[in-house]
Formats: C-alpha cells, sequence, structure tokens
C-alpha cells in the first residue's frame, strides 16, 4: 500500500474521497467497490495498473464515508453512473479512460459506459451480470436464500441488522469456506459506515432497487442506461465460488448474450463474491489482458 495515496475532489455535488497511485499524467483508470467493501479492496490491482502507466482512482462511493451523504437522498444505479462520468470529467479523464467495477460497482460501470461511451476505452465489470441475467436468477429458490440480506433492507430493522457481526457474515458467507481471514476488509468496511448517516446510505442503495418512488427524475437517462445494451465490449469476471451471486445461477453463456458484441464472461477459480482479493493474480492478468 505504500505506492498508494489519498485524495479528495468534487463530482456531481458530492465531495469525494479516493484512493490513487501510478503516474499523474496516466490513462485514468476508475475503479468502484460495492457493499459490503470499500475502495480498499482494489489494493492488488492498484499497483499493476500503475506499473502499466494506468492513474488508478478507487473513489469511495457516494455515502461511504469520507465522501459525502447526498442530501437528495439518491441511491438509484443512475445517480451511481452519473457520479462516475462527473468523477471522469473532475479527475480529467481522456477518452483513454478505463472504468472496472465490482458488485455495485459493477451496475454503475454498465451505466456510465452506456450513458457516456465516449469517455471510456475498456469496461470491466465483476460479480454482478447485466440486468436481464440478474433477474431470471432471483427465480432460483437457493439464490433467494442467498439474497435475504437485500429483504431484510427494505424492512425498518435494516439499520439496526447491518452492524459490524452481519458484515462479517456476508464476507465468510460470500468468500472460499478455506477459512480465509477478511478482518481488515471488515475494518475498513466498518470505517466507511462510521455514522447512522452512513448507514442508511448504503442500505439506501438496496431500497432505490427495489422501491420505485425513491427514483430521482434528473437521473432518469442514466437509470435506463443501467438496464441496456451498450457500445462498449465488456470483460465480465465472475468468482467460481461466490457465495452472493452463486455461480450454479450465472449462466456464462447467458452474460455473453446479455452483453455487446466482443464482450468476454469467464470464470476466475478459486475466487468468491471478492474475487480481486480472494485470486488477484488471475483477476489482474485478465484485466490487463484485456486492457491490451
Amino acid at each position: 500500500m505504500s505506492d498508494i495515496t489519498t485524495g479528495s475532489v468534487t463530482a456531481n455535488g458530492l465531495d469525494f474521497g479516493y484512493l490513487t497511485a501510478g503516474p499523474a499524467d496516466g490513462p485514468l483508470a476508475l475503479l468502484l467497490h460495492g457493499f459490503p467493501d470499500s475502495p480498499h479492496t482494489w489494493r492488488h490491482l492498484m499497483p499493476e495498473l500503475a506499473a502499466a502507466g494506468y492513474r488508478p482512482v478507487a473513489p469511495f462511493m457516494r455515502g461511504y464515508a469520507p465522501t459525502s451523504v447526498p442530501e437528495d437522498g439518491a441511491f438509484q444505479t443512475g445517480a451511481l453512473a452519473a457520479d462516475a462520468v462527473a468523477l471522469h470529467e473532475a479527475l480529467g479523464g481522456g477518452s483513454d479512460a478505463v472504468i472496472v467495477g465490482h458488485d455495485w460497482g459493477a451496475f454503475t460501470t454498465y451505466g456510465a459506459a452506456n450513458v457516456a461511451p465516449d469517455r471510456w476505452r475498456k469496461v470491466v465489470a465483476m460479480s454482478v451480470p447485466p440486468m436481464s441475467v440478474m433477474g431470471t436468477a432471483f427465480f432460483d429458490y437457493e439464490q433467494l436464500k442467498r439474497s435475504f440480506y437485500i429483504f431484510v433492507f427494505q424492512t425498518p430493522l435494516a439499520e439496526m441488522a447491518l452492524n459490524r457481526a452481519f458484515v462479517e457474515g456476508l464476507w465468510r458467507d460470500w468468500s472460499p469456506s478455506d477459512g480465509r481471514d477478511h478482518t481488515v476488509d471488515v475494518d475498513h468496511v466498518m470505517d466507511r459506515l462510521a455514522t447512522p448517516a452512513n448507514v442508511e446510505a448504503a442500505i439506501g442503495y438496496y431500497r432505490a432497487m427495489l422501491d420505485p418512488s425513491k427514483l430521482i427524475a434528473r437521473y432518469a437517462a442514466e437509470q435506463e442506461a443501467a438496464s441496456a445494451v451498450g457500445k462498449l465490449p465488456v470483460l465480465y469476471l465472475h468468482g467460481a465460488e461466490d457465495g452472493c451471486l452463486g455461480a450454479d445461477v450465472v449462466e456464462m453463456d447467458a452474460v455473453r448474450a446479455a452483453l455487446p458484441p466482443g464482450s468476454r464472461a469467464e470464470l476466475v477459480a478459486d475466487a468468491g463474491h471478492f474475487l480481486q482479493l480472494d485470486n488477484p493474480a488471475d483477476v489482474n492478468t485478465h484485466i490487463l489482458s484485456w486492457l491490451r
């Protein structure tokens, strides 16, 4: 982590904190985290991108400390995609920029790449396939059990439930069952959820996903783009041992069919939901090869 530094920038009306590395004049590589997560899970990829000449920037997503909690309560996918586009602008990204998203960051990536394709040269999404594939997965009984937390987050008990023990349980369930120690990453997550407002924000992503009343009209274009088939080919990676969205319900041929022409979809062995941590060597190889 010695070559990774911190910074801040204002974009889309929010103050974003971020981690960064690499040459200041390198092509922007925007790395977007998910839940319950933080930019620190990019710590294996960032040095590799920096060595390849990129300027990786991994922001703390909206509502995750130290980034601002939006006053309008917007946590829909369209708002996240608008953030990514605004960050590209604020960070001085060019048409040679690349975008990489994991979990909620993957949803964000689809939206940002589709609504502003001229801003990105390459696109990578991980652990969450396109919306059309997600919809069919939720009809599977085993997957419904894995997705219990989404339904918990629709209830008034959600803020009480989202504590350290809950986060530890998700990391344990979603990772390969070989006793890997995720204490450091859970520490980072809990630092991001430092206040009740941050906790409510993280839950807000899921409430906006299922409650149309929480959609804000000014993000309509980005919201539509997030579920559309875009122009830019996508590299999609999924952990073969993902305990959040099981590889048994994510059919790679269906993923390829739902992505733009020229896309690739690969299962990563010995990796769960947080595949960039579980098997960084293979994930980094896939991503760097795609970027080349």
